[in-house]
């Protein structure tokens, strides 16, 4: 059973080394203030493996037989699931010189809708220059009547597409920039052209890759990647059967090497499946414990490389957090604890980064990560301004947050934060409710931390009040503990105080009841 495993990881389609993906960097640990808001997340969004870092930097645990040794159980889990994460390359090593060929499809069903040919090239153009080493040396967009067919171009344009990358000794590999390539295509193209070719699922699914940081993240990736290997599977099996190999059976099972490589690989789905059922389930009594402690959650997202990761630090003013200038910097959903105005507590969530055109499974993988969206208080929709397609971006945005189904009040109630305006002299914005900033740059931060405040009182129920207690007794303990106290006027003489708070009804109602009068 070992070899057939390994008969599955490592297939013909997959034969060297990737250099250009980084090693996976452990999360930043979350801000040491407020410290109830970052205790109640240890174990949560932040850390590897779905435990949360501790103020301090050092793991979540605290103390006891746990510290000591690891349950033999659940040692034999880690080892399965590092083994489902061990995975053949998916991109060639090294520096690679790209030929970028962009199929331009002037009418019918295959027709993008509301952009144009030199913006998906330049989209692709950035996807390219995420890669470590990898370079764009030239681009060609081409016509084409017949995206459908199996070459995607006619046979003129395909002889002179051949002829000129056969003619570029510079290239080393061509990035079609498709959704996704049927595996007999990329092998006829491959033949033709005479260097490796690879479509937009197999670049972003690298990406995705290297920038996986925790365990569910890489999960998540492993998922996404199994319909890839199916196809190269019944690609490298129809090769093998062209040469009389196809139809062996093997281990006197009366299996094909066909039917039990499939098998493997829906059991590996089915154990990948299982393992991210777990993390979920342990994201949800994370969830619980969060709403019982009652700290607001706002979940930043946008389109990727909007800036969500630079706002989340303008606003936390985490020093830690280093925002990258590259798509899919951010896979990990992860949790930065920071203070509004009023000195209110919340958490904010910085998410995965949406993009056009990803394929379906892709996106379907990283489905449980996002359902934390669904969860928030309220939503943060980050634009770049400076981009020529920021409209086109937002309903990318918005289709995907309503695939979702994210609840109505916080599609209604989401907070339009225009970013990036440092960028485009004399903006101002159109859209009546939206707040124009710089997070890089600080400006217009103050009118968007107001804007939070009223948005995250109105949603989570919360009310400014002004309750009087007595200096001796334990009511002003309690609401130090279980709301947010904004000003205390004491009255030594009459042996009280008055207290400004932030309360939620529920706390409020727990206060009268414990201190009635």
């Amino acid at each position: 059973m070992w070899a057939l495993r390994a008969a599955v990881r490592s297939g013909p389609w997959f034969s060297r080394v990737v250099r250009g993906c980084r090693a996976p960097r452990a999360a930043p640990p979350l801000p040491p203030c407020p410290v109830r808001a970052l205790a109640t997340f240890r174990g949560g969004l932040g850390g590897p493996e779905g435990r949360g870092p501790r103020a301090d930097g050092r793991g979540s645990r605290t103390g006891g037989k746990e510290d000591e040794e690891e349950p033999e159980d659940a040692e034999e889990e880690d080892e399965e699931e590092e083994e489902l994460l061990r995975r053949d390359p998916l991109l060639p090593a090294g520096t690679q010189r790209v030929c970028l060929v962009h199929p331009d499809v002037k009418w019918g069903p295959g027709k993008p809708q509301g952009t144009r040919a030199e913006r998906q090239v330049v989209e692709a153009q950035a996807l390219v220059h995420t890669l470590d080493g990898w370079s764009v040396v030239d681009t060609m967009v081409v016509p084409t009547k017949t995206p459908g067919r199996k070459l995607i171009f006619g046979r003129g344009t395909l002889e002179h597409l051949t002829e000129k990358i056969r003619g570029s000794p510079e290239v080393t590999a061509v990035f079609l920039n498709v959704e996704r390539m049927a595996a007999p295509t990329k092998k006829e193209l491959e033949a033709a052209w005479g260097v490796r070719v690879f479509d937009r699922f197999t670049v972003v699914l690298h990406i995705f890759r290297c920038n996986a940081r925790t365990k569910e993240a890489r999960l998540q990736v492993a998922l996404a990647e199994l319909p890839l290997l199916r196809s190269h599977l019944k690609n490298d099996v129809a090769h093998l059967g062209g040469r009389g190999g196809g139809s062996r059976h093997i281990m006197g099972s009366g299996e094909s090497f066909l039917q039990v490589h499939q098998r493997l690989l829906k059991d590996k789905e089915a154990k990948i499946r299982k393992a991210l059922d777990k993390l979920r389930q342990k994201r949800l009594l994370l969830g619980q414990q969060r709403r019982r402690r009652e700290f607001p959650v706002v979940s930043v997202v946008g389109y990727t490389n909007c800036g969500k990761t630079t706002l989340i630090k303008a606003l936390t003013g985490d020093a830690a957090i280093q925002p990258r200038d590259q798509l899919f910097a951010t896979l990990d959903v992860t949790a930065r604890a920071g203070r509004l105005p009023s000195r209110l507590t919340v958490i904010y969530v910085d998410t995965i980064g949406f993009l056009s055109q990803l394929p379906h499974s892709l996106v379907e993988s990283f489905s449980a990560t996002l359902e934390d969206v669904r969860r928030s208080d309220l939503v943060i929709h980050v634009r770049d301004v400076s981009h020529p397609e920021t409209e086109l971006q937002k309903a990318s945005v918005l289709s995907a947050l309503r695939a979702l189904q994210l609840p109505r009040p916080l599609l209604d109630h989401m907070v339009e934060v225009l970013n990036k305006v440092d960028l485009v002299p004399g903006y101002r914005p159109a859209e009546p409710n939206a707040v124009a900033v710089s997070a890089l740059l600080g400006l217009g931060l103050e009118e968007l931390k107001a804007r939070l405040e009223g948005a995250v009182l109105r949603a989570t129920g919360r009310q400014v009040r002004t309750l009087r207690v007595g200096l001796a007794g334990p009511q002003l303990s309690w609401l130090h503990q279980e709301a947010t106290v904004q000003a205390v006027d004491v009255r030594p003489e009459a042996g009280v105080a008055d207290v400004k708070v932030i309360i939620s009804d529920p706390a409020y109602g727990r206060f009268k009841k414990l201190f009635p009068g």
